[in-house]
């Protein structure tokens, strides 16, 4: 009960702290609204549909980023953890691009791409690309020589083998590339919004700082908080349940 409540108890006393200070005047509630005024706009917000659509236009972005640049990832860093050819052609290329930080291409994307979705799909696809390429790398190429002979020995050999030693070897790895990637992405679409968008946490964010609505901007980094803390979960539950068999997850 205890390890459960103790995780909550340093933002409860955050919050307590904040509400305080701001209504007993410490702080200017035009620098800083107390959390009950967040709490009223995000009441208000829901009531009259906008963060709905806001929230929904952001997940979709990101859940496509993900899906592109994860995906793409899982399998480059699978064909360069398993075959030495993939590896010496591909690496030392990737390993390069690698070095550009994600903020820096955002002129040429909007060159490229315009303002449209493509260019936030991008930003998004190419910054959790990496963390997945890299620990699928890792993950397959830590699995035990061993035991892979050992595997094909008892006749296991394609799928088969991918399947049963190889994949779950390196499964550990791969989800921690997941966590980091999902952690990302929601950092990313923070700033891919910010290119001329139309809905999205990030364009509404955008907009009421125009009209400085403070309450309204920290309604924005909030939810991008609690969607990565979201995220999170997902990625634990799923790393508990497909590594139930491993003794450091138990």
């Amino acid at each position: 009960m205890i390890k459960k409540i103790a995780p909550w108890i340093p933002p409860i006393v955050i919050l307590g702290l904040w509400q305080l200070a701001v209504s007993y005047g410490w702080l200017s509630s035009r620098i800083l609204p107390a959390p009950s005024a967040v709490l009223t706009a995000t009441r208000d917000l829901a009531v009259s549909g906008e963060l709905w659509l806001h929230l929904q236009t952001s997940t979709w972005r990101a859940l496509a980023g993900f899906a592109v640049g994860g995906g793409i990832g899982f399998l480059l860093g699978l064909l360069t953890g398993s075959f030495k050819f993939m590896e010496t052609l591909l690496d030392t290329t990737l390993q390069m691009v690698r070095n550009i930080p994600p903020l820096a291409l955002i002129p040429l994307v909007i060159l490229w791409f315009g303002i449209d979705e493509t260019a936030k799909l991008f930003l998004v696809s190419f910054g959790v690309f990496f963390p997945m390429y890299l620990n699928t790398y890792h993950g397959i190429k830590s699995v035990d020589p061993h035991l892979i002979e050992m595997a094909k020995s008892y006749g296991l050999r394609g799928f088969q083998l991918y399947s049963n030693v190889i994949l779950p070897g390196a499964l550990p790895s791969i989800l921690v590339g997941v966590r980091f990637s999902l952690g990302l992405m929601w950092i990313l679409l923070i700033v891919a919004e910010t290119i001329s968008a139309q809905a999205g946490i990030g364009y509404m964010t955008m907009n009421a700082r125009e009209f400085l609505q403070t309450d309204i901007v920290l309604v924005g980094i909030l939810l991008y908080a609690v969607l990565g803390k979201v995220a999170d979960i997902f990625a634990k539950t799923c790393e508990g349940y497909w590594l139930r068999w491993h003794p450091g997850y138990q």
